[in-house]
């Protein structure tokens, strides 16, 4: 009964709660450098410091012993184009027409969905580039341009003074061969290279290494956002024999292949940091979008997929944990505590964009309230209560290979209880996540009124959304 009464007093304390207009910018040279690296279909447990005893990740590893490594992180969709926009933005993904991946544009209509972020939205990269910030962003994009969709906004007209992106994406650009990259050479709006993909990662830290020599004298925002170990994994010829005796099928050799060599190219920016003298002026943020792949190819060939969600339960695709709970490692000399690992704080993706633009001294955007809180008091080494709850609408349109890993629609993490249920109230399913972290215990019956004011919060949260489905 007292969980229940304080929920409802939580409620109703924060269910509108805005973040001030304004952060009032600090002195120059206390803006620390910030760079986000969003991997593409990296599982909970494929970093070696969260479970991997498999493949090194070294260069993560450091960069986690000499930070904080927040193990109650989430992403705002279990699926790719969702939580870039959420990230982006610091809002619901849904709220701009983007709940699943973006496709053409009659897919897209057929799912209700944009074929675009509406370059009105905010951005992270606008707030700061405002604060004067030099911004770039390197690396996968996904959030329009692609397939038959070449009247998207460049990256450019999000905030960022230089793009180099993937066939996902328009502006400049590498490609490799495939139909899809095809597709994108054919939309032209940018400068074209063809390469091959296990160099995508370098081609990108190379831009990120190049932007930071040109910018060390002034505030600069990079995004790297790699995608090696979204499938098909595809290393450099021969790489994947080193794993012959670790992996237990060719899927998994050529996954653990890009993973350490995508750490090894992340491990060439981290360096350059120090060389350049700017460790102690700059924040890394690292994560992932989604949890690891779960194509049914894999388990139609008898396999298990490659990528791990290490304690928890799914993959993506799904809103169980291993869906949507992503390690998230903050690294900054003087700013984050070092060697720390912080259990308690309960953080999403669109809360960066307040929480990063509290760091920067940004102004936050005016005109409309962010989905996000300002969690920044927790890169700063205090455990921070998230008083707002995070929801989730996922529709389903891609499905886990695993049919167990399907999930309703809707979810909601409140506190330590988590609900998932269908818009109309069916099949409820409620964990508590202190106790029970890989959800196989459903309390729903149980806690029958935690369950349905939980239900009532996410279904009317799923209203206010501008969608037909």
């Amino acid at each position: 009964m007292k969980t229940l009464f304080c929920l409802f007093i939580a409620f109703a304390a924060v269910w509108y709660a805005a973040p001030a207009c304004s952060q009032g910018v600090p002195s120059a040279p206390d803006r620390p450098n910030v760079i986000l690296v969003f991997i593409d279909d990296m599982g909970y447990g494929d970093l070696s410091v969260t479970g991997n005893d498999r493949v090194k990740t070294a260069n993560l590893d450091r960069l986690a012993a000499e930070g904080t490594l927040f193990t109650q992180f989430y992403v705002n969709s279990p699926i790719c184009s969702p939580s870039r926009t959420a990230i982006t933005t610091g809002t619901y993904p849904s709220r701009w027409g983007i709940h699943s991946y973006l496709n053409s544009r009659e897919k897209n209509r057929e799912r209700d969905m944009a074929d675009y972020l509406d370059p009105r939205a905010p951005t992270l990269a606008r707030a700061l580039k405002t604060a004067g910030y030099a911004t770039a962003h390197f690396g996968k994009w996904h959030m329009g341009g692609g397939r038959d969709v070449g009247d998207a906004p460049l990256i450019t007209e999000y905030g960022f003074d230089e793009s180099l992106t993937s066939f996902e994406g328009l502006g400049d650009r590498y490609l490799w061969r495939d139909g899809l990259n095809e597709q994108s050479a054919a939309l032209g709006r940018g400068k074209i290279e063809w390469t091959d993909k296990h160099l995508m990662t370098k081609h990108y830290v190379d831009r990120a290494i190049d932007f930071m020599r040109r910018h060390q004298d002034e505030p600069f925002y990079i995004n790297v956002w790699p995608n090696d170990v979204h499938d098909a994994h595809v290393p450099a010829p021969g790489a994947a024999e080193k794993y012959a005796g670790v992996a237990r099928n060719e899927y998994e050799k050529a996954f653990f292949a890009v993973l350490e060599e995508m750490d090894r190219q992340l491990g060439r920016l981290f360096e350059e940091i120090h060389r350049m003298g700017l460790s102690e002026k700059t924040i890394i943020l690292v994560t992932s979008d989604n949890g690891p792949t779960d194509w049914p190819k894999y388990y139609n060939e008898g396999v298990e997929p490659p990528g791990s969600t290490g304690p928890f339960y799914g993959r993506k695709w799904s809103l169980y944990e291993g869906g949507i709970r992503m390690p998230l490692i903050a690294w900054g000399p003087g700013r984050t505590p070092a060697g720390r690992v912080d259990d308690e704080t309960v953080m999403a993706a669109i809360d960066l964009f307040p929480s990063i633009a509290s760091l920067a001294g940004a102004e936050l955007p005016c005109d409309g309230r962010l989905d996000g809180v300002d969690m920044s008091p927790a890169f700063r080494g205090k455990p921070t209560e998230r008083l707002a709850p995070i929801f989730w609408y996922y529709p389903n349109d891609l499905k886990p290979g695993n049919p167990d890993f399907v999930t309703p629609k809707l979810a909601v993490r409140f506190g330590r209880w988590k609900l998932l249920v269908e818009a109309d109230g069916a099949g409820a399913q409620l964990f508590d996540l202190e106790n029970d972290p890989g959800e196989r215990q459903n309390l729903a019956d149980r806690e029958p009124a935690l369950r349905d004011l939980l239900q009532e919060k996410v279904i009317a949260w799923h209203k206010t959304l501008p969608l037909r489905q």
